[in-house]
């Protein structure tokens, strides 16, 4: 399944944490230690009493909570409540900290308070799929820890939430924010960038190709412009890219042949035009390509195993299209092949004065 058609992020942080604490609880206490770990507590603990007061404002803050999975959080044992993952803290092996929260599919209604900031040892926080409302509490940037943060599928509102560009490692999902994004984000050191499914409204920059992210998915946005030729200085490292329904109105700049570890690149639904330039016949590892409803004329490519590209121009379609695993084709001018577009609309389409795309990748205001 591609990446980009789950909200969920990996989940092989929070199973570290899950090992650390088991380990933890196995080996008793570090040589030195006045008290047991697995026994510390909030009463005890000066890091699990920062985490207690954060985690009791949550619960408070919180209106509704129909699976009661904050009902059991009372008391200093931080470390048993449901949801919260401890292990030793990185400044002092004899503690134990809050090293993970996750409250996924809680159906939670709450917004989320400023005391989170509290929780400085935390490396992964999940809250996707419940009713938090409101921004991003401003003390986010405390938590120079974090790791992954997801709040996706909430009814949080408001622009970007800048500040949390100030988390050096940070990967973070959420939706339904609006406004423009700050170019910065392409230039922070993370591996998966996900600001899919918002309504920001933005032009990629052209520090694009500053990312060094193995993944970038910003399908269902509202992007302006056109895709820089900056594009090709990511080859080192994209494996997806996946621009699904974003409003692009743009060519594919030649610079794309030079992501040369992409596997998967979806442009669909957008305003595509031209012809897929013929650097992309250097796109090696290419699984997956997805141009369909560009409304533009396209040229196939030679190695592909996925390859989809209805609702097109195409005028013609190789002998090994017809051998890929998945191969749709429908609705285009392709002689011979069953349900593509009347003569007339392809006649109409093929008529038109060709396409001129400038050095960026744009639509060309004079020929």
């Amino acid at each position: 399944m591609p990446l980009h058609e789950t909200c969920c992020l990996s989940p092989l942080l929070l199973a570290a944490v899950l090992l650390l604490s088991v380990a933890l609880l196995c080996s008793g206490h570090p040589p030195g230690c006045p008290v047991l770990l697995p026994t510390q507590t909030a009463d005890n603990n000066p890091q699990l009493q920062r985490a207690y007061v954060a985690l009791q404002a949550l619960k408070k803050a919180v209106t509704d909570d129909p699976k009661n999975l904050t009902e059991g959080w009372c008391g200093p044992y931080v470390c048993a409540y449901f949801g919260v993952f401890c292990a030793p803290s990185l400044d002092d092996p004899c503690a134990r900290s809050v090293a993970g929260v996750d409250l996924n599919h809680g159906d939670l209604a709450s917004m989320l308070p400023f005391e989170l900031g509290l929780l400085t040892d935390i490396a992964v926080l999940h809250l996707n799929s419940n009713r938090f409302a409101g921004g991003l509490p401003d003390s986010l940037p405390k938590l120079s820890l974090l790791y992954e943060l997801d709040v996706s599928n909430n009814r949080l509102s408001g622009g970007f939430p800048q500040h949390i560009l100030c988390i050096p490692n940070v990967k973070f999902v959420f939706n339904n924010l609006c406004g423009p994004v700050p170019p910065a984000i392409f230039d922070k050191k993370i591996n998966a960038l996900f600001i899919n499914n918002n309504h920001f409204d933005f032009e990629l920059p052209y520090n694009f190709g500053n990312s060094i992210a193995s993944v970038i998915v910003l399908a269902n946005v509202r992007l302006r412009g056109c895709i820089p030729s900056s594009i090709g200085r990511i080859g080192g490292t994209l494996n997806e890219l996946v621009l699904l329904n974003s409003g692009i109105r743009s060519c594919i700049p030649p610079e794309i042949g030079a992501l040369r570890k992409l596997t998967v690149l979806d442009v669909s639904f957008n305003q595509l035009q031209g012809q897929l330039p013929e650097s992309m016949a250097g796109l090696r590892s290419l699984e997956q390509l997805d141009v369909a409803h560009s409304g533009g004329h396209l040229r196939a490519l030679p190695r592909l195993s996925n390859f989809t590209y209805l609702f097109n121009y195409f005028c013609g379609e190789p002998e090994r299209c017809a051998t890929l695993r998945r191969n749709d084709d429908r609705q285009n001018c392709i002689a011979g092949k069953p349900d593509q577009r009347p003569t007339d609309q392809c006649m109409a389409f093929l008529h038109r004065p060709p396409v001129h795309c400038d050095g960026h990748g744009c639509f060309a205001q004079h020929y």
